[in-house]
């Protein structure tokens, strides 16, 4: 499901909160929350590479390019040994409009808890600290792609359907 939020209602992360900007460091980290995430997506889609690209070696390339970008807040939680939850957020320029006077658009994707460490709050906490980050660059609009067991946290931080039909393609 396809959601946004245009307010940025939800409250702002409390000072004491576990989440925290990621480190070159983390990359690795990253990207075994990223491939979990995509464990439990299911359909080919999300599962399948007609490329035969070793995605991961690709993303961790890109990532340590963009924790340095000012358009991108990477949060994450500290588990025991590694990383319990991450989360990306985006800031887009697109074509101003009715609904984003200044074209700012915001994404966030890849929010992830690893299971040993679900049910505390990690992937709310990032969530916050993403919406406070997009709220201080002034983006009107956050989009995101809601999973069905992530849907009910996102409806309680204020997203809702989005207006637009979603559609994708493999060009």
């Amino acid at each position: 499901m396809t959601q946004h939020i245009a307010g940025h209602t939800a409250p702002r992360t409390a000072p004491h909160s576990p989440v925290r900007p990621a480190g070159e460091h983390d990359i690795a980290e990253l990207v075994r929350l990223r491939a979990l995430l995509f464990e439990t997506l299911e359909g080919d889609f999300f599962t399948s590479s007609s490329t035969g690209v070793d995605w991961r070696h690709s993303l961790a390339t890109l990532l340590k390019e963009q924790l340095a970008a000012d358009t991108v807040r990477i949060l994450v939680v500290d588990g025991d040994d590694g990383l319990a939850a991450c989360g990306f957020g985006f800031v887009e320029q697109r074509l101003p409009g009715p609904n984003r006077p200044n074209g700012l658009s915001g994404h966030v994707t890849g929010v992830v808890t690893d299971p040993a460490f679900r049910r505390r709050g990690h992937s709310r906490a990032i969530m916050r600290g993403l919406l406070d980050w997009f709220r201080d660059r002034e983006v009107p609009r956050v989009d995101l792609y809601a999973s069905h067991d992530g849907e009910p946290l996102y409806r309680a931080l204020g997203f809702v359907p989005h207006p637009d039909p979603a559609l994708c393609g493999r060009p």
